[in-house]
């Protein structure tokens, strides 16, 4: 013996059930653009949106953490490019960005030497503590957390 199948029910007897339930119901509303307002988008024309400066030689523990804040920074910050330095040379070349996530000052000085001017002014470069020092010291992870709040909101495509 089987029983008919249900068939499911329409949006007008869906109304009608969430108003007899008393429940106002919210559709999602959606951009022309397809994107929500205030979310940071990769901009076509500009190819990388954030590169990440490392020193060469960081922990693994180092690494992770970097990694989580990253994360945590939202989607471009954790798929931005990582470029190391190791000897006051950048390992690879640097692509042009957006934005420069840079930790410490002898990475910030080998980024300089590689951009060229133009890039370097329209580029929003951020500078954070070196990952050693993010790791043992509180005041040094508060300038990480608004060193990425900044380049958020850098990212930040406005929309209209």
């Amino acid at each position: 013996m089987s029983l008919p199948l249900r068939q499911p029910a329409g949006p007008s007897h869906r109304s009608r059930v969430l108003r007899a339930l008393g429940l106002t119901p919210w559709v999602r509303r959606a951009m022309p653009g397809g994107s929500a307002v205030g979310m940071p988008q990769a901009d076509a024309a500009a190819g990388v949106a954030c590169v990440v400066v490392l020193p060469a030689g960081c922990s693994t523990r180092e690494l992770d953490l970097l990694g989580r804040a990253l994360t945590a920074g939202g989607a471009l910050l954790a798929r931005a490019a990582r470029v190391s330095v190791s000897g006051a040379q950048l390992a690879t070349p640097v692509p042009e960005a957006r934005a420069y996530l840079v930790f410490g000052e002898a990475q910030a000085h080998a980024l300089g030497r590689c951009l060229s001017a133009a890039v370097m002014q329209q580029a929003q470069i951020v500078l954070a503590d070196e990952p050693a020092l993010v790791l043992t010291r509180a005041d040094a992870k508060r300038r990480l957390w608004s060193a990425l709040r900044s380049l958020r909101r850098a990212l930040v495509v406005p929309v209209g």
